[in-house]
């Protein structure tokens, strides 16, 4: 039996293809033995480049598409709340990283709970996340289910067996079928490079919504709302979803190569300046990680804000949940980026519900036969959202809760939380716990009008 420390892995450590130097190590069989829950472990470090990379392609991810509907839900002013997300976001990824300095044995997210509350804390923080994957898994089904009935209009209607099934649910049915066997993969690394296209998939998604906007004749005359304040707790919600890849942290720390030792003075320097007036001192963030972290959250930040603009300029009010609905399809612009959205959420499925899949298993016994076990479960995952997709088909609102009450709760709310207890912040009255603190009260007013907004939202549409 393993220790705690080393019990219950990240779940979305596995959301990202964490590429390792070839001539180094590769990422190991995702199906990890008994004595190692659902830990992925990575024999060598990776390089400052590759593990920039993966923070990227954490942070990039099919919350781009709801950027415009975000901006015409709360106006042009809730863009500031898009870079006040960001900006704290950014700072609760720097305390993650301050969590895991302060005990060697902390690598995963699952062990910074524990660390700071003990088995509950673990707990806690474990549910949250595989809640998280799962809800975002059905996500996928209905993002594709949408996409493809904006294709294929005039399918209206599937007939199966007597059935008359919508055309919508029936592409949704379609898609779970097809990533169906995807689940069914023990060994999901080539799966991880094939999903490794998450970054450029979301430059190509920019690029062809501003060659339609720009040269097929969309234009770009909307001009929006200053403020709507009914709109802001949505605006809120689904910026939070966007940064949602905090537990990827932990392992993108630990991957990097000398990551204990600043590239030169100069540099120590400029961040040391950058680290004091954050309130976070500079003997104890490691200059490289800053870096890693600087890069993601820059490029994420620019690449969601320019999608936002985009999209409300083009469309103002009329904008959908997801911008590609509302792209012309006879445009071939408009066709690479309904495409690029098809294919990603297809190789990046299996990804999101392997930590699932592995929790499930770990909870039967080991003398069932394996591959049956796994190939059960992943039928079972697969078919259970596809249900809930079939029942609640509203992505913008299913990533609106997902934001609201899963994002920020660990995205924002438990790294502060963690910090202040491990480091014991909390007993002392000073700068650094007042903000945490504010933070934290920001972030459970912001789970309380999201979530409250999101269900509404869902329960009046069903």
């Amino acid at each position: 039996m393993a220790s705690e420390h080393n019990n219950g892995g990240s779940p979305l450590d596995l959301n990202v293809p964490f590429l390792l130097d070839q001539n180094q190590s590769k990422l190991q069989d995702l199906e990890a033995p008994a004595n190692h829950g659902d830990d992925v472990n990575f024999r060598a470090a990776s390089s400052f480049s590759k593990t920039c990379f993966n923070g990227l392609n954490a942070l990039s991810g099919v919350g781009i598409l709801s950027t415009p509907y975000a901006v015409a839900s709360g106006g042009w002013m809730s863009l500031i709340l898009l870079f006040a997300i960001a900006t704290a976001t950014f700072y609760s990824a720097l305390l993650i990283q301050r969590c895991m300095v302060s005990d060697s044995n902390i690598k995963t997210y699952p062990d910074i709970g524990y660390q700071a509350f003990g088995k509950k804390g673990r707990l806690i923080v474990s549910v949250l996340m595989h809640v998280e994957l799962y809800l975002v898994a059905t996500g996928f089904l209905i993002l594709q289910g949408d996409n493809l009935q904006t294709l294929l209009p005039s399918v209206e209607h599937f007939e199966f067996a007597g059935l008359t099934i919508g055309g919508k649910q029936g592409f949704i049915i379609i898609v779970a079928l097809i990533i169906l066997p995807t689940v069914w993969l023990n060994n999901l690394s080539l799966l991880s490079y094939i999903s490794a296209t998450g970054v450029l998939a979301s430059l190509t998604i920019i690029g062809s919504v501003l060659w339609t906007g720009a040269v097929d004749g969309i234009g770009f005359q909307q001009k929006g709302k200053l403020v709507n304040w009914d709109g802001i707790p949505t605006a809120v919600s689904l910026f939070a979803f966007c940064y949602c890849a905090h537990p990827v942290f932990p392992t993108l720390y630990t991957s990097m190569q000398k990551r204990h030792h600043f590239s030169n003075v100069s540099t120590h320097f400029l961040y040391s300046i950058v680290l004091r007036y954050m309130l976070l001192g500079p003997r104890v963030i490691r200059v490289p990680f800053l870096q890693v972290m600087v890069v993601c959250f820059i490029f994420c930040t620019v690449c969601y804000a320019s999608m936002a603009i985009l999209g409300y300029l083009m469309f103002g009010s009329d904008v959908q949940s997801q911008i590609t609905l509302n792209l012309p399809t006879n445009k071939l612009s408009s066709r690479i980026a309904i495409y690029t959205t098809l294919v990603n959420p297809i190789s990046k499925y299996a990804l999101m519900v392997t930590p699932i899949i592995n929790a499930t298993k770990a909870r039967f016994s080991y003398h069932c036969n394996k591959r049956f076990l796994h190939h059960l479960i992943g039928t079972t995952v697969v078919i259970s959202t596809m249900l809930v997709a079939l029942v609640v088909p509203f992505f913008g609102s299913l990533m609106s809760l997902v934001g609201a009450f899963l994002s920020i709760t660990a995205s924002v709310i438990l790294p502060c939380a963690c910090y202040l207890k491990i480091t014991g912040s909390y007993q002392k009255f000073n700068g650094e716990m007042v903000a945490l603190s504010l933070i934290i009260v920001m972030g459970v007013i912001v789970v309380i009008f999201g979530t409250y907004t999101s269900l509404v939202d869902i329960i009046g549409n069903l």
